[in-house]
């Protein structure tokens, strides 16, 4: 309804399509959004059988691209835009055939293989330079790893375990994230075995973020994108048969990925320099292009833990029927209970519990989606309750809601999972140790209460 408003009220005509574009134009109905889901399964088992790869693959991309764009930050992450990037660029790869089958492969064309690398040397490199471009002092001394651990949105159980390494060993795996991200990159425009090296290198990094932290998708698709550092021969030295290759796209197919290439490559170049604090040469002449398809969240700037997030806050939700006597909500994946273990939930994402990680770093007015979901919990909205764990109202909508802000730290192994060790806190610049108010002996977590996140909310 807002953007209708605003487009009338600023007599915006058919710009409102690149501007807002999203298929929810047509309805914002939940038979319409859930049709937009169930489309893009549909397109992607298609996808997964070879059928019609060409025409499936730009489906796919506008089909998460209408979902994005009314999602707003719920679906806004770097995996998000980095899904809808190398699906568009997917496009230049996919053959023009009904039916692709494994024994008529099409090479996919040299441009397009290009297309791919560079998309994953400027979202690797990028995360390694824009560490030390923010200027965070955690990553600037080393340290950033012995918050990381703790602090980042849902870890793993094992993020418990390597969150009690020594200081020195945090240090030069942070020293081991430099040099993987900043160099290892460069590799991609080096012969076969460089090649073959920044792919262990890139897929090793990939597999440990994943192992001590859930980050949806992520891990699997930058994965993906590796892949196109391998070519037939170093499955063929595997010892796996590779089928032969049928002739690769048609004239009108390498025109269009060229048309394509001379868009992109430049705002993107424009993005990744920009990101960087840099300017780029003919940075004038591209920002009108770069503004034109900015809406289309296709071509992007990328740049993981920038900056490192040194304390971990989290929000828990209460309810009361008095005002007096209150009673927790029970997230399934955020940490909440004391005593409950980290979970494993990738690749799904639970966007309500990693919206939550987002407002606790904030303020309660900085989150105006936190007070519409309280008031969904005031109501007893079964939708709502549904992406709970518990709900201590059974269903009953309370009279009060409100949210508490408590910090949290990881146990440490030589107390049993009892309390933070004072050696940690210290190497951590920590100003004191957590009282560990709430402990347990075989807690995962300590946390100490702070203070009030947002106000009591009543309905009228």
């Amino acid at each position: 309804d807002g953007a209708r408003a605003y487009v009338s009220a600023e007599h915006i005509g058919l710009d409102r399509f690149r501007l807002l574009p999203t298929l929810c134009w047509i309805s914002t109905s939940d038979v319409f959004l859930r049709a937009l889901c169930f489309g893009g399964v549909a397109c992607a088992a298609l996808l997964v059988v070879g059928i019609a790869p060409i025409a499936v693959l730009p489906a796919l991309w506008l089909l998460y691209l209408s979902l994005s764009v009314v999602c707003r930050g719920f679906l806004s992450y770097q995996w998000d835009a980095l899904l809808l990037e190398a699906g568009l660029v997917s496009v230049c790869t996919a053959p023009a055939v009904g039916w692709e089958r494994l024994r008529e492969r099409v090479d996919p064309p040299r441009l397009g293989r290009w297309l791919m690398l560079w998309l994953l040397f400027r979202l690797m490199l990028g995360s390694g330079a824009v560490k030390l471009a923010s200027g965070d002092p955690t990553w600037r001394d080393l340290t950033a790893l012995t918050f990381h651990y703790e602090t980042q949105p849902i870890p793993t159980p094992l993020a418990w375990y390597a969150n009690q390494l020594p200081v020195w060993f945090q240090k030069m795996s942070a020293l081991a994230v430099f040099g993987i991200e900043l160099i290892a990159p460069w590799f991609i425009l080096g012969p076969r075995r460089l090649r073959a090296l920044a792919f262990a290198l890139l897929l090793g990094l990939q597999a440990l973020l994943a192992l001590t932290g859930n980050y949806a998708f992520f891990n699997l698709l930058a994965v993906a994108l590796c892949l196109f550092l391998l070519d037939d021969a170093t499955f063929s030295r595997a010892g796996r048969s590779v089928a032969p290759s049928r002739d690769g796209p048609s004239r009108l197919g390498r025109g269009a990925t060229i048309a394509f290439a001379l868009v992109t490559v430049p705002v993107s170049a424009l993005m990744f320099t920009g990101s960087l604090g840099l300017a780029l040469p003919g940075a004038l002449l591209i920002a009108p292009v770069a503004e034109s398809v900015t809406p289309f969240r296709s071509v992007n700037s990328y740049g993981l833990f920038a900056v490192m997030t040194t304390r971990r806050d989290e929000i828990i939700v209460e309810g009361s029927d008095d005002g007096v006597s209150w009673q927790a909500y029970e997230f399934k994946y955020k940490p909440g209970e004391i005593d409950r273990r980290p979970p494993w939930v990738a690749p799904h994402q639970p966007r309500l519990d990693w919206q939550m990680w987002f407002a606790a770093l904030d303020f309660y007015g900085d989150a105006p989606w936190f007070r519409n979901f309280c008031l969904r919990l005031l109501d007893g909205s079964p939708d709502v309750l549904r992406l709970l764990a518990r709900d201590p109202f059974a269903g009953r909508p309370p009279a009060y809601v409100r949210g508490v802000r408590y910090r949290y730290h990881f146990t440490h192994a030589s107390s049993t999972r009892g309390q933070v060790s004072v050696a940690t806190a210290a190497a951590r610049g920590q100003v004191s140790v957590p009282t560990a108010a709430e402990t347990c002996p075989q807690c995962w977590w300590t946390r100490d209460r702070i203070g009030e996140f947002s106000p009591v909310l009543a309905r009228p």
